[in-house]
């Protein structure tokens, strides 16, 4: 059971992760030791999976985000295509999905040229029969926090 601190340190967390601990023992009114053992059982438990920073895609050429989905020929070809999604360095999620195709990639590439190779490599999977593009022109939201409350 998670109670109203839990819920304090992890809302802190998914603001910032890079928040000292120091500062949210004081923000929550736990001693240093007590906080840190707390977020040890979070980690445990699965509820805190990592703490990473998130960079500005563009701000390394990245210029291009797409949502592709993917139709395959067969459920036996799952495992490779998760397989080769999670190898590759342009594909940023993985998602298996009901409605047209089995699975949704998001990928970022640099340019169009960068695109079209991309989804010349997917296609050449084993059992990819076609792809849908879905060309990002902006995004007003992107996030991985979540009400935890």
């Amino acid at each position: 059971m998670l109670d109203q601190i839990d819920f304090q340190i992890l809302n802190i967390l998914q603001e910032n992760g890079r928040t000292k601990r120091n500062v949210i023992a004081e923000k929550v009114g736990l001693s240093l030791p007590s906080l840190s053992e707390r977020m040890k059982k979070l980690e445990e438990r699965g509820l805190i999976e990592g703490y990473y920073a998130k960079l500005n895609k563009q701000g390394f050429g990245y210029d291009i985000v797409s949502f592709v989905s993917v139709v395959m020929d067969s459920s036996k070809n799952y495992p490779n295509l998760t397989e080769n999604a999670q190898r590759h360095p342009n594909v940023l999620e993985c998602h298996a999905v009901l409605g047209e195709g089995s699975h949704i990639l998001k990928i970022a590439v640099k340019n169009t040229q960068a695109l079209e190779k991309l989804l010349a490599t997917i296609q050449s999977w084993p059992g990819v029969r076609r792809t849908i593009t879905h060309f990002v022109l902006s995004t007003t939201k992107e996030t991985t926090k979540i009400n935890v409350e």
